[in-house]
């Protein structure tokens, strides 16, 4: 495991070593600068400030619009950044700014990230749930390995450049909390992920089927007044963690309300960029926007991704056990992906997790999946100039889990579980994402039709989307419940 920590380390390092979104490309430039400047608001303004707009912050030019805990972390980023070189973060004169220098501080910021808040309980999971959340026939360094080196948080976090890393480790240590029975623990630790990006939401209604059921449980050990204490010590700890973190802006005139009206921007509309999910496939036919305002679309695609998260979540409030809630965080996680308003390519990282810690039970769909969401961020990456590091880190990914599932003897394929049609299936699927990446880089749109390549790319992962929503249904509800309850 010592090796694979190191090789994955070196692989995000390699990609750090590519572009960034936004890479000389004034005046907004990119993430990147978004990062950056949320460093600069942050460790120079009050945070009565930070999410308001002033003279210091004008919202138009990469307004802050995640949770307080991503803004703490800009500020404590930016307070390094401030001693290391000061023009890095001064006030209203660091937009843009750009060099070999800044570039590595700001690599490093994510490395350190990375580490601290993802690599420790992915380590934690694979050492400790022998008879837990990852339990099966797989060598759990098998699993480690798959969660560290998946190309697309790697190329998101340190090619691309966001912090990723750090909800998604927050939901990981939650998950391992829940295999060790410690359930406050595993409440504030989904609380902070929360807090950090509000796109954890995904991952809400299981959660809280799950806690729901476990309140449950405790009726026929303890009776009504275990039932009682067991919701009562979650529901404080959930609302003393918020407290906690939202006090800052509770002291000011209208803060908490400014804070949510920016992590919900109806404004903004269903999409942007073109994503793989449902809404962009039918503007292709049905121009969304045309036909329904922003609060309509909005409340529409709240019903839809209620009626797709809903029998799945139900699903482990009857169940509940570790893989149900495993099946069931994928499936609403994906619905999410698929019907919510204004989701963004990247998100598909929050489908990505638990399709990662599935690796063991459905290698072959898992694995997948995760080639196809990769590849379904592809315009972005090409964007960013990252076609060197996806082609890369994708073929290493692909070729390394195949050989080392081999020399442990594991059918990687899963050859018996599946009809001979599946099988073509999946090699035209392969053969279809390959052709689709060669044409993009190769040839030149149509004048008339200058986003027909993203477009193709992300109806041709929409569709796949599709398949794989309904076929982890099928799995979770037909799963046969051998790994027990957490």
């Amino acid at each position: 495991m010592i090796l694979v920590v190191l090789l994955v380390l070196l692989l995000r390092v390699l990609a750090g070593l590519y572009g960034y979104s936004g890479q000389g490309k004034p005046p907004m430039f990119g993430d990147y600068e978004a990062q950056r400047h949320w460093m600069e608001i942050t460790y120079n303004l009050p945070v009565g400030e930070w999410y308001h707009n002033t003279t210091d912050n004008d919202l138009m030019y990469w307004g802050l619009d995640y949770p307080p805990l991503t803004a703490y972390h800009s500020w404590a980023c930016g307070a390094v950044a401030d001693i290391v070189n000061p023009q890095f973060v001064k006030l209203g004169e660091s937009r843009g700014y750009e060099s070999s220098e800044h570039k590595s501080f700001m690599r490093y910021t994510v490395l350190l990230a990375d580490i601290l808040t993802y690599f420790v309980p992915v380590l934690l999971l694979a050492s400790t749930s022998k008879a837990g959340l990852l339990a099966g026939k797989l060598d759990l360094n098998i699993t480690g390995f798959v969660l560290l080196a998946y190309p697309g948080l790697i190329l998101i976090d340190h090619g691309h450049f966001q912090y990723n890393c750090v909800s998604l480790g927050l939901v990981l240590t939650s998950l391992w909390s829940l295999t060790r029975n410690k359930d406050t623990l595993s409440a504030v630790t989904f609380c902070l992920a929360l807090n950090y990006k509000q796109m954890t939401l995904y991952y809400a209604l299981p959660i809280f089927a799950y806690f729901l059921r476990k309140c449950g449980s405790e009726f026929t050990q303890k009776g009504a007044a275990g039932v009682c204490a067991k919701f009562i010590n979650l529901s404080v700890t959930v609302l003393l963690t918020f407290a906690v973190i939202w006090s800052p802006f509770a002291t000011h005139t209208d803060g908490v309300l400014q804070v949510l009206h920016r992590l919900f921007p109806i404004d903004r509309g269903i999409f942007e960029d073109k994503v793989s999910n449902f809404w962009c496939v039918l503007n292709v036919f049905f121009k969304v926007r045309d036909h329904f305002t922003n609060q309509q679309t909005a409340l529409l695609s709240a019903i839809l991704t209620f009626i797709a998260a809903a029998p799945s979540c139900a699903h482990v409030l009857y169940k509940g056990d570790s893989k149900t809630l495993l099946y069931c965080l994928f499936n609403c996680s994906l619905g999410f992906f698929m019907f919510s308003f204004q989701v963004h390519e990247k998100s598909i990282l929050l489908v990505a997790l638990p399709a990662l810690l599935l690796f063991e039970k459905e290698r072959f769909h898992s694995f997948w999946f995760l080639t196809i969401s990769t590849f379904s961020m592809l315009p972005l990456l090409l964007k960013d100039h990252l076609i060197i590091p996806y082609i890369a880190l994708t073929s290493f990914f692909s070729l390394s889990v195949s050989l080392i599932c081999g020399t442990k003897n594991i059918d990687f394929f899963e050859r018996h579980k599946f009809p001979k049609w599946l099988s073509i299936f999946f090699k035209t699927s392969m053969l279809g994402m390959l052709l689709l990446t060669v044409s993009t880089v190769t040839l030149k749109p149509p004048t008339k039709y200058p986003d027909l390549f993203p477009l193709l790319i992300s109806a041709y992962s929409a569709a796949h989307f599709a398949y794989f929503f309904l076929y982890f249904h099928y799995a979770q509800f037909t799963s046969s419940g051998k790994i027990k309850s957490i």
